[in-house]
């Protein structure tokens, strides 16, 4: 068995790996590197080609394959959820691998065509829309290659594990996860196959290590719907405007903002493309319950017919809108920088329920969009958030059911996936011969 990793090894984004056995190479996600793509915007330069994208470190440098020779033998791309760190690259690589159908969960594959659709890009791949907890095969030189997709929670939904089953054994693709019990929608993640499957045998586990410094098993979705409840209580303002921000995709969550905001008696409206985009998603697959409890409005027109509305009747709306990264054109931050209809005053409300993606860009900018509504006058709650990242107990917990022989670390830095390499020796793993902290492009041969 032979993994390269591509991305997604020395950085948060742009994550992807590629696995080869035998003369079959297989693709696991495609993401991008968030920074470089906000940067792009603020340069307000909207070449989104492959070659831009390229340039400006964007995308997975993929191009390591053409090297191993392995470019023309790869039979599929499988992504494990919608995230665009995972997902948001594949409409510019997918052209390098003309034979290869893509697979995913309904929901990450409707985010996918979306992005196609929305980038005006073309993409001849074969889409492969396969179920949780499903078996999917496909054709490799001399066989059929086996591909299980299994069930796990996120802060997305439709999310899976990845297993490639092989001669070879079994190769397990983690990214990302916590375990969540009460993920809000959805079902807790199957641990009943987890542990099958490590009776099986797991030949190398690459795993989302982003958290494993903290000591401590992540917070179930309940926990972040009980600190959402209770921060709405404390908006106390009835005159005044009301605005909560959070993950476009973070479907959950927003059903949750949705449920609380009802009780405000004031009408909710979604504003952004962004998150007209992941509704809509969602609505397609059947999970979006709060629908049909909302209005959306995506074009600048609409947005800002309703913040010249907004201005005159502050109290009758609940705003969820996008901007919580501080994203350079987001609603956020063209409200805090006075290039709408609607200017923030003394005693509005804005929940933040996210954090702020670990990257100096965005630290940077929320920093200047905070100080910026603070002089507003508006009262800010921060961090109102539950992360979808495993803390050490969720990787100990995954690590002692699937066993496997390899552990390699992945989705951050080496600073951020090196604390795995320490939770994994308390396994008897050993650093160098049975757990792998990899770089970008490199090949292991186990």
């Amino acid at each position: 068995m032979e993994i390269c990793t591509i991305g997604g090894y020395e950085e948060v984004g742009k994550n992807m790996t590629a696995v080869k056995i035998g003369e079959d190479v297989i693709l696991f996600d495609g993401g991008i590197f968030l920074p470089a793509v906000i940067e792009l915007q603020e340069e307000n330069n909207q070449r989104y080609n492959e070659q831009k994208m390229r340039e400006v470190g964007a995308l997975p440098n993929d191009l390591v394959l053409d090297e191993l020779g392995w470019t023309d033998k790869v039979r599929a791309i499988v992504i494990g959820h919608a995230h665009l760190d995972h997902v948001g690259g594949i409409p510019y690589l997918a052209k390098r691998y003309p034979k290869a159908n893509i697979l995913a969960t309904p929901f990450t594959m409707e985010v996918l065509k979306s992005i196609i659709t929305d980038e005006k890009l073309i993409m001849r791949n074969k889409l492969v829309y396969v179920k949780e907890n499903s078996v999917n095969f496909v054709q490799g030189k001399n066989s059929k290659i086996k591909i299980e997709f299994i069930h796990t929670t996120h802060s997305t939904i439709q999310c899976a594990f990845i297993a490639l089953h092989s001669k070879e054994g079994v190769f397990f693709y983690a990214l990302d996860f916590k375990f969540d019990n009460y993920p809000g929608l959805g079902n807790p993640p199957n641990y009943k196959r987890f542990r099958q499957l490590g009776e099986k045998g797991i030949k190398a586990l690459v795993v989302d290590a982003l958290y494993s410094g903290t000591n401590k098993k992540t917070a179930s979705e309940r926990v972040a719907s009980h600190m959402l409840e209770d921060s709405f209580s404390t908006v106390r303002n009835k005159n005044g405007a009301f605005f909560a921000t959070t993950f476009s995709s973070h479907i959950a969550r927003l059903d949750k903002i949705v449920e609380f905001g009802q009780k405000t008696n004031r009408k909710i409206v979604f504003l952004g493309r962004s998150l007209n985009k992941y509704v809509m998603c969602a609505e397609k697959v059947g999970m979006a319950p709060f629908k049909n409890k909302i209005e959306l409005k995506k074009y600048r027109g609409q947005v800002n017919s309703f913040l010249k509305d907004l201005e005159k009747n502050r109290g009758k709306y609940l705003v969820v809108c996008t901007g919580h990264q501080a994203e350079p054109g987001s609603i956020l931050d063209r409200i805090t920088q006075g290039e709408t209809p609607f200017r923030f005053r003394k005693g509005d409300n804005l929940i933040f329920s996210s954090s702020v993606i670990p990257a100096p860009i965005n630290i940077a900018a929320r920093e200047r969009m905070d100080k910026k509504l603070r002089r507003q006058g508006v009262r800010l709650q921060t961090d109102v958030h539950v992360s979808g990242h495993a803390g050490a107990e969720d990787l100990r917990d995954l690590i002692e059911m699937l066993k496997p022989e390899h552990i390699i670390p992945a989705h951050g830095t080496i600073e951020q996936e090196t604390p795995l390499i320490k939770v994994s020796a308390e396994f008897g793993y050993r650093k160098g011969t049975t757990s792998h902290l990899s770089s970008n492009g490199k090949l292991l041969k186990i």
